[in-house]
């Protein structure tokens, strides 16, 4: 019994995601995308002040992509949104990387493009961690 709960806890080990997943530095990163970005809480409180340029990242993670009643998204991301694709943790570093080549991944068009012409080479999975505990 004692090999098979190792042999279980290592395979759960080496499957696990990569993240750094450092929240408190994604919240401090947050400075980047708060000239676009707010985050509000559905009660109304104001986590973050920020632009209106982007959408309320508050509870992005289980959000259906592009899927935030009343904001106006582009074509390319309501298209990966109506593909069934929900946001997580490992979606949104990707997305952070390169917001463009990311939808023209998703959605198979060379054409795509984001709004978000800001890009995050690296410290996506902070960011995303941090999103996480926004809920």
């Amino acid at each position: 019994m004692t090999r098979t709960l190792i042999a279980a806890l290592t395979l759960a080990t080496l499957t696990a995601p990569a993240f750094a997943q450092d929240a408190a530095k994604g919240e401090a990163d947050f400075k980047k995308c708060k000239a676009c970005h707010a985050i509000i809480a559905a009660d109304g409180t104001e986590i973050v002040k920020g632009g209106k340029t982007g959408p309320n990242l508050f509870g992005i993670l289980g959000r259906t992509v592009g899927g935030l009643e009343g904001y106006a998204y582009g074509d390319s991301i309501v298209a990966v949104g109506a593909s069934g694709a929900v946001w997580d943790e490992a979606m949104i570093a990707a997305y952070l990387v390169d917001p463009t080549k990311w939808l023209k991944e998703q959605t198979g068009d060379a054409a795509a493009k984001s709004k978000m012409s800001f890009k995050l080479a690296k410290g996506g999975e902070d960011m995303a961690a941090y999103l996480a505990t926004l809920k």
